[in-house]
């Protein structure tokens, strides 16, 4: 019988809070813990919690599952219960306060602290080493921390600070780990992916990081994520262009379109840069897919404002789109300077107007797809379907490919399809 001790490790928020789980995790592999995660039927009675505190819902998820975890530690299901992560980083205080049967809270940057109350020695050998909680073929990368742009709206400099790119040998030999263990689609990660290498070199080094991953033997797959639209770097365009082993995506947030909500947020670029930026993307990549985020309801946002914003995304046609209705957050300068004076309402009828938009664009650009050929890798198996993405799509946030097939396919591979239909955010597939 194993002496192991089992520890439930509970990761909120987005990809870049799991890479941090996935590195404590590592740690505590090393150190003799069975690990189990977001587990509620766990006899784990050791629990962490890495939570979010970017926005209103994310800290209201995150300050509800530590009021279930502390009610178990109250009932004695629970014998020790950590929190770390953004929300723990901006609110320490007021949660020992409220929440007292915490044993400790932590910031966004404590892994050592919180391995060792763990009694567990920190590894610096260990640095770039992860227990994947991602399917065997895909991992996030996080090459930064932080942000210098210091949007009006965001919450990110105040947790995490400004941008630290992470050593490029040390990035390098993270992904060189993950190729090692099965993956073979490294997405890279970062609240600015384009500031990479600035802070440590000088100079904007993320076109030469990116050759470098797509040259490690056993990639299949590289794939951008949160590249700011502000100075994009032309040699990063050139990349993505080039490499055949870099997916033609990117996701780039926009935010918003019109100048003076684009000036109000302090974005530092204008609808006329915005358009150039994303004609250039798609002259020089024609077939690339570009993702975007839009936030509506920021202060002051007119009506005019909008019918300009849904007049941009009806007429560009965004592959994938989200959007995101203002959440203010104190401490921020537009919490500071600005009044939140649209109604929540409004921000939400606006929400939902613009996701209609996209859906009617989401489904025109899928019908075009129909009949089409596409490599995809295959992800899971879901009733009669293998489930799969091509390299236009990212897991967990973009559409699926629905095949059919009567073989019987592997997890991780890739497969050549012909699209035989589609909805507004799914294809349907047959093997080619």
């Amino acid at each position: 019988m194993s002496n192991r001790k089992t520890i439930n490790v509970i990761t909120l928020g987005c990809s870049k809070n799991l890479v941090d789980s996935e590195h404590l995790m590592a740690q505590l592999d090393e150190a003799g813990y069975d690990i189990v995660t977001d587990s509620n039927s766990t006899d784990a009675k050791i629990v962490v919690i890495n939570t979010c505190g970017f926005i209103g819902d994310a800290k209201e998820e995150a300050i509800q599952t530590i009021l279930e975890c502390a009610e178990a530690k109250a009932d004695g299901r629970i014998e020790k219960l950590f929190v770390m992560g953004c929300l723990s980083e901006r609110y320490a205080d007021e949660l020992r306060d409220e929440i007292p049967e915490v044993d400790e809270f932590f910031g966004a940057r404590s892994l050592k602290e919180v391995v060792e109350a763990l009694e567990a020695d920190y590894l610096p050998e260990l640095e770039t080493d992860r227990l994947l909680t991602t399917p065997d073929h895909y991992a996030y990368l996080k090459i930064g921390e932080g942000c210098n742009w210091h949007c009006a709206y965001c919450a990110i400099p105040l947790i995490r600070g400004n941008h630290r790119s992470v050593p490029m040998e040390k990035v390098l030999e993270e992904a060189e780990g993950l190729v090692a263990v099965g993956v073979k689609e490294i997405i890279v990660i970062a609240q600015d992916t384009t500031y990479y290498g600035k802070d440590l070199y000088g100079e904007r080094r993320l076109a030469e990081l990116l050759r470098r991953l797509c040259a490690i033997e056993g990639v299949e797959w590289v794939r951008l994520h949160y590249a700011y639209p502000t100075d994009f770097p032309q040699d990063v365009i050139e990349v993505l262009r080039d490499e055949p082993k870099m997916c033609k995506y990117l996701d780039i947030p926009l935010q918003h379109i019109a100048d003076n909500q684009l000036s109000a947020m302090r974005r530092r670029i204008t609808k006329a840069e915005t358009e150039a930026l994303v004609e250039r993307l798609r002259t020089e990549i024609p077939d690339i897919a570009l993702r975007t985020t839009m936030l509506v309801g920021f202060p002051g946002e007119s009506e005019e404002d909008f019918e300009e914003l849904c007049e941009f995304v009806s007429r560009v046609r965004f592959d994938r789109l989200g959007a995101f209705a203002y959440s203010e957050e104190e401490g921020t300068p537009s919490a500071l300077h600005l009044e939140d004076n649209v109604p929540e309402e409004v921000k939400e009828a606006r929400v939902e107007r613009l996701m209609g938009i996209q859906k009617r664009v989401s489904l025109q650009l899928n019908a075009e797809r129909v009949g089409k050929q596409m490599r995809v890798i295959i992800d899971s198996r879901e009733g009669d379907y293998w489930v799969g993405r091509s390299q236009y799509d990212s897991p967990e946030v973009d559409e699926e490919i629905l095949i059919s097939s009567e073989r019987e396919l592997e997890i991780g591979d890739f497969v050549d399809v012909r699209i035989v239909g589609c909805e507004e955010y799914d294809l349907y597939a047959e093997l080619a």
